[in-house]
């Protein structure tokens, strides 16, 4: 990692980096819209997640051309294997396989590399795993287990041996150290520990890594 931070500027119709000391952003992404999550994959290409449109755009930064691809929905919003409705929260694999925090359907999709229809992982549509609402971040940790901010149920989702479980405020929204209120975002440190924007108590929550967490 080179400490590159890159910045929705969605107002202006663009993505824009910021390398480290710099005194000002170099563009790198031209949209149509706010990204409502940004990710860049182990092959450097750049990924956008156009809420309001209801696509995911990448592009390649090795690349001189600002062509963008349309890797995930139509553009229009629907349930369909190929549609998405108010996407949030990307993420890419190892494999470049593409998973869609898919609000609006209240569900979490994998679109494979080249795939235009995805996979329902859970929600709505995948009977047997968990029901979510508007979940709005997703993770896939080292050993393959899914992390989801499952955002107007006020808690975090994770997959394990043993399938979905909740595991961080099970106890419905409140302000309690174990509770959260409209959480939107979070992510893990090296050693595991997830810090959660809890939007709602405005305040950034950090959870200590705990045996079984990750799902071993």
């Amino acid at each position: 990692m080179n400490g590159d931070i890159y910045v929705d500027n969605g107002e202006n119709g663009r993505v824009d980096m910021w390398t480290l000391n710099a005194t000002k952003s170099v563009p790198v992404m031209y949209v149509n819209g706010s990204c409502s999550s940004l990710f860049i994959d182990i092959d450097n290409s750049l990924y956008c997640s156009l809420g309001k449109l209801d696509q995911v755009i990448k592009r390649s930064l090795n690349s001189v051309s600002n062509t963008t691809t349309i890797v995930a929905g139509n553009g229009s919003p629907g349930s369909a294997s190929h549609m998405l409705d108010i996407p949030w929260g990307i993420f890419v694999d190892v494999k470049f396989n593409l998973y869609v925090a898919d609000c609006g359907n209240n569900r979490i999709q994998r679109f494979q590399l080249g795939q235009l229809n995805g996979t329902t992982l859970a929600g709505n549509g995948a009977p047997g795993t968990i029901i979510l609402s508007c979940p709005s971040r997703i993770v896939l940790d080292d050993d393959g287990y899914l992390f989801i901010v499952d955002m107007l149920n006020h808690r975090i989702i994770g997959s394990g041996p043993h399938g979905f479980r909740c595991v961080v405020g099970c106890s419905g929204e409140g302000s309690a150290s174990n509770q959260l209120f409209f959480p939107t975002s979070f992510s893990f440190d090296s050693y595991g520990n997830m810090f959660v924007t809890d939007t709602r108590n405005t305040r950034i929550q950090k959870f200590f890594l705990s045996i079984n967490f990750r799902g071993k």
